[in-house]
């Protein structure tokens, strides 16, 4: 009866690999939509700046929402 009250309850786990590849993921992405707004405007190297300086913040942000649980 106890084990089926804690099955409830599956507890988080840090998964290193998976905190990486989301951060790689959510850079990656602010880095191409970044350079796709500097190819329309026909700046890329800036706009791959841009996108660098928004894509880093929002990848810790992002790691950081997907695993506050278990830090």
């Amino acid at each position: 009866m106890l084990a089926l009250a804690m099955e409830g309850r599956a507890r988080n786990t840090f998964d290193s690999a998976g905190a990486g590849a989301l951060l790689a993921t959510t850079t990656g992405a602010g880095l191409g939509l970044g350079a796709l707004i500097g190819w329309a405007s026909g700046k890329v190297g800036l706009g791959v700046i841009g996108g660098a300086v928004i894509g880093v913040p929002a990848g810790v942000v992002a790691v950081y929402l997907r695993y506050r649980g278990t830090l």
